[in-house]
């Protein structure tokens, strides 16, 4: 049997949950932009509001208002909805028809392995959400309903991947066939783990109740500016050479800021920079993070006072993708023996 050739295109997503950071951005949002910019893929690129509420109900407008801010977010970055087709995951009916397809492919075993679940199920595993557990055959889902054939990952969700991987490819054992692409990760870059400005042993999160642990996606020039300032580091020079900041993790985490968003290695970083002190450095990276990342916040805030427009973006987005994701679940259906109108 000749082996199907998939349309080469990406999936990739983020939970609306609220206070975007550097993190979300460098970790994410600007390797979709690259993704969608080099022209070698179709992209998609979702705001997963189903996967939002697994952990724990949300207040509704909070939510709501959180897919918008994701939206805007994205846009802002420089994702474009023609170019891309950028969705809200509940707009998309076939999400979560497909997920239960592979609920019932996925084993037991394979869920309770997640290291994810494992971590905020914690020890009381029995009052979680079945929606936590099941976690991953949506995401499963949320990819192979587009037959994604790549995917930009982290390490917090390569495990979540190859479990996709694994379904796929139960999926077209079970069946005969060779329907579902067996989908290929996309390995970040240098900052792929951003971490917090204060302690650069722990990753930059939004639940962290120091604001200053972060730069925030909707901060101003002058906010960013005072965080860079403020940010922990060590009374020692910048090295010659990356390796020596091996033990140095807020120094390493600085430079690989600056490397991620002036698109250089690090080793460039150092180059330009060898010798220099922090308080020389961070005048350097505050001039460029403010450049790179302030007129991210104004359009983001000038798409948050225009909501229905978000709204009719997300509402086209939803179309488009349609036109990929009915077919693709009717002829899912179709090979598990499904009536059809």
């Amino acid at each position: 049997m000749a082996e199907t050739q998939f349309t080469p295109r990406v999936f990739s997503g983020i939970q609306p949950s609220g206070n975007l950071h550097l993190g979300n951005y460098l970790g994410a949002v600007k390797h979709f932009v690259d993704m969608q910019n080099a022209g070698e893929y179709e992209t998609v690129y979702c705001m997963v509001d189903l996967h939002a509420i697994t952990a724990k109900l949300l207040d509704p407008d909070e939510l709501r208002s959180n897919t918008r801010e994701l939206c805007a977010s994205f846009i802002a970055s420089g994702i474009d909805p023609e170019k891309s087709i950028l969705i809200n995951q509940s707009q998309v009916p076939e999400h979560a028809q497909l997920a239960w397809i592979f609920n019932c492919i996925a084993r037991m075993g394979w869920m309770q392995r997640m290291t994810q679940y494992k971590d905020k199920a914690g020890k009381n595993a029995e009052a979680a959400s079945l929606g936590l557990l099941a976690y991953p055959a949506l995401m499963a889902a949320d990819i192979l309903l587009y037959h994604g054939t790549h995917v930009p990952v982290g390490d917090d969700q390569k495990q979540h991947l190859e479990l996709t991987r694994d379904i796929a490819a139960k999926f077209n054992h079970d069946y005969g066939v060779d329907f579902f692409p067996i989908t290929e990760p996309v390995i970040r870059g240098a900052a792929t783990r951003v971490m917090n400005l204060q302690d650069g042993t722990k990753k930059m999160s939004k639940s962290d109740p120091a604001d200053k642990t972060r730069i925030n996606m909707t901060d101003d020039a002058d906010t960013i500016a005072k965080k860079i300032r403020k940010a922990k580091t060590d009374p020692d020079p910048l090295p010659d050479a990356f390796d020596d900041l091996a033990e140095r993790p807020d120094a390493r985490n600085l430079v690989n800021i600056y490397a991620a968003l002036a698109d250089i290695a690090p080793q460039a970083v150092l180059d330009q920079h060898a010798g220099s002190l922090f308080g020389h450095f961070k005048v350097a990276l505050a001039d460029l993070a403010v450049d790179k990342l302030a007129p991210i916040a104004s359009e983001m805030s000038r798409l948050m006072d225009d909501p229905a427009e978000i709204d009719r973006i997300l509402g086209r987005g939803a179309e488009r993708a349609r036109e990929i994701t009915v077919p693709i679940l009717e002829q899912t259906y179709d090979i598990v023996g499904m009536l059809r109108s």
